[in-house]
């Protein structure tokens, strides 16, 4: 038996909790320091986060402070905000990692596959050319070819530089 060494996936299944919880985490990350949370960029009505169980090395949210479960609700200024962040988010990691495409998306209800259906957010995740291979069709395993931390001190220069 081949064994494939995981031992960040503890976070993983601890996180189940949090969902279990129905802890809402775009509500309760802002809260706590930013670095600990991932949290690169901070605007007036939205903010930047990592998705710490990424598709891929560089998977961001963007995501609204308030607490609303779809696109519709979100006020004009949010509905600015939050584009523009994507806008940003994009020419950053385009900068800084130099992807081949993006995925850009947003799963609105559980059934969407949403993980937190009760707080709307927009995943941007970098593609590169050859980033699947056949590790997820014949292991069933995702490679993430960088850790969080490395991907955030990489990324946090760059949105520390943005200006409205």
């Amino acid at each position: 038996m081949k064994k494939l060494w995981a031992p960040w996936r503890m976070a993983y299944i601890l996180h189940a909790d949090e969902t279990a919880k129905n802890e809402c985490i775009f509500c309760s990350k802002p809260l706590g320091d930013d670095e600990e949370n991932y949290i690169l960029y901070r605007g007036e009505k939205c903010f930047v986060i990592m998705n710490i169980f990424p598709y891929n090395t560089g998977h961001l949210m963007v995501a609204p402070y308030a607490h609303k479960n779809t696109l519709e609700l979100l006020d004009q200024e949010e509905s600015s905000e939050m584009f523009w962040l994507v806008q940003r988010s994009i020419e950053i990691l385009r900068q800084s990692m130099r992807p081949d495409g993006f995925n850009v998306g947003a799963n609105i209800g559980r059934v969407a596959g949403a993980g937190f259906d009760g707080h709307v957010h927009i995943h941007i995740v970098p593609r590169w050319n050859g980033d699947t291979n056949f590790m997820p069709i014949i292991g069933d395993v995702k490679v993430i070819p960088e850790g969080l931390r490395e991907t955030y001190n990489r990324l946090k220069p760059y949105f520390e530089k943005l200006k409205k």
